[in-house]
């Protein structure tokens, strides 16, 4: 029968932990380290160092100079030519000879100087050779110059304008023609602004920089409004520049 609702399920005994504690582990790897050491101990082999024995070294034996054994152990006796050989005690000894050497010195031999001698090659030079003198002139006298109309001459003789901004490199339909105006001063260039519509109409003109001269100005602003430009895709600004040249009033 299932049980009912109200009762519970019998609780099962669970098996004991079978995990190691650590006093284990640390017990089981000190007994492991200590079985190696002894193992090590009782097997191992101990042979004493035997030393190398030494073969084919050079012995040195004291012995004096003249004695006949040191003269028999040189491999040179029987080979080449010795002083102690017996063609050399028949022939009474080797005959030295002394090698020729190009390195010698000579004492020095200081000249004799003659007092008479001295600065006789430069005064024969300054007696045979003569030099062109130049007179120096520290204050020349200023040049003569007489004063001429080439500047004059040189600066524009009629009234100019110029065009910048981007209405520089648009096309003028009709020149403009300055006049000349009756003043007796120079005049200071007059700046206009330009807004020009996509027919190539001036739309509307600004004075940026005058001349000081009312009637300049004036002109300048009405000259600016009778310009005609070839027609674009939109509106353009730019300015205009008038460069006035003067004519002097004759006063009565």
């Amino acid at each position: 029968m299932n049980p009912g609702a109200g009762e519970s399920q019998p609780q099962t005994d669970l098996p004991p932990a079978t995990n190691w504690s650590r006093k284990k582990f640390v017990f089981l790897i000190t007994f492991a380290f200590a079985a190696h050491v002894a193992f090590i101990s009782l097997l191992g082999a101990k042979k004493p160092v035997a030393p190398r024995v030494v073969k084919n070294v050079p012995i040195f034996h004291l012995a004096d100079p003249a004695s006949e054994f040191l003269r028999l152990t040189d491999p040179t006796l029987f080979v080449l030519p010795h002083a102690e050989d017996s063609a050399g005690t028949a022939l009474g000894g080797i005959i030295s000879v002394e090698q020729f050497t190009n390195r010698w010195t000579e004492p020095p031999q200081f000249l004799d100087l003659a007092a008479g001698d001295l600065g006789a090659t430069f005064s024969a030079f300054m007696r045979t050779n003569q030099f062109v003198t130049t007179r120096l002139d520290f204050k020349p006298s200023p040049p003569a110059a007489v004063p001429t109309t080439a500047g004059e001459a040189a600066l524009p003789q009629n009234s100019n304008w110029q065009l910048t901004g981007e209405l520089a490199g648009r096309r003028l339909l009709h020149p403009l023609t300055l006049p000349l105006l009756p003043v007796n001063d120079v005049l200071p260039p007059s700046r206009v602004q330009l807004l020009v519509a996509a027919d190539g109409n001036v739309f509307s003109t600004a004075l940026l920089d005058t001349s000081g001269n009312p009637d300049a100005d004036q002109n300048a602003l009405a000259l600016a409004r009778t310009l005609r430009f070839a027609p674009a895709r939109k509106l353009m600004f730019g300015e205009i520049t008038f460069l006035w040249h003067t004519v002097p009033v004759a006063t009565p």
